[in-house]
């Protein structure tokens, strides 16, 4: 099990969810009264969104205990995960419950297990591609839906704020577009083809209004420098979930890459709420 090979769960590094805003992103209340305004200011308070892909169910929630544990606060697992919502095994669900861990009930979805097991956490779904797979995320629990352009319909599904829709963009117009549609923060993808930090700085400028995600490419030491050009978070894959850690089920290792990409991210927020006062 991963509390043994981590040890004792660890202080989540996180700050308080409702204090830690970078003014110049924000564009949620302070007082969040819907799923995906509470998303946008965990994701906003964080600067991470760790985005997980595994060959299996089973250790992508093995994966994914790892990194909430290191301090991960918005987690994504992409549908090209086999078994996010149907799995052909089963594997037992461990709650903490009065300090005493104990086994309980089996679930077939990967998905569905994480959020049982960390409710207050804001997990999602990544690479959605059309409504019925963002209705069926959400069904089984999702915050959250992120995909690499934007998919027309799923925004309408979504406006009661049931789930935040996080849609992908490439272009100026495309930014404008999915804000002008109702989208509450777009992900710029794929950052690092398109010119990296520069471009992104070059995004904002028209649009300091729009809060953006910073999504393909990204490297812990890259981090900083995207929310100090006005990011309001990076998308971080291989940078926390190691393919080599994976392969070699390696938890301890993807819990410290947590550890370092939550800190990081928390101390780059920090810095642009102290230079935003």
């Amino acid at each position: 099990m991963i509390a043994n090979k981590v040890g004792i769960v660890s202080t989540r590094i996180d700050t308080c969810r409702s204090s830690l805003f970078c003014s110049k992103n924000s564009s949620v209340s302070l007082h969040p009264t819907n799923a995906a305004d509470r998303v946008l200011m965990d994701i906003q308070n964080s600067g991470i969104i760790a985005c997980l892909r595994a060959k299996s169910a089973e250790l992508a929630v093995e994966a994914a205990r790892a990194a909430l544990r290191g301090g991960i606060s918005v987690l994504e697992i992409t549908m090209s995960t086999p078994g996010v919502f149907e799995v052909n095994v089963e594997f037992k669900l461990h709650l903490v419950c009065s300090s005493i861990t104990k086994s309980c009930v089996f679930f077939p979805q990967a998905l569905q297990c994480l959020v049982q097991e960390y409710p207050s956490t804001s997990i999602g779904i990544g690479t959605v591609l059309d409504r019925r797979e963002a209705k069926e995320a959400v069904d089984l629990g999702a915050k959250f839906l992120m995909s690499p352009a934007m998919v027309k319909g799923i925004l309408s599904d979504v406006a009661e704020g049931q789930a935040l829709y996080i849609p992908g963009a490439a272009t100026p117009t495309e930014v404008l577009s999915a804000s002008t549609d109702g989208a509450k923060i777009v992900k710029v993808y794929p950052v690092s083809v398109l010119g990296g930090v520069e471009y992104l700085a070059a995004l904002k400028k028209p649009f300091p209004h729009i809060p953006l995600v910073a999504s393909q490419g990204m490297t812990l030491d890259s981090v900083g420098a995207y929310i100090c050009e006005g990011a309001s978070a990076v998308v971080l894959s291989d940078a926390i979930f190691d393919k080599k850690a994976i392969a070699e089920r390696n938890f301890l290792r993807i819990h410290h890459l947590a550890c370092s990409a939550a800190a990081r991210g928390n101390q780059a927020v920090r810095k642009i709420k102290c230079m935003d006062e």
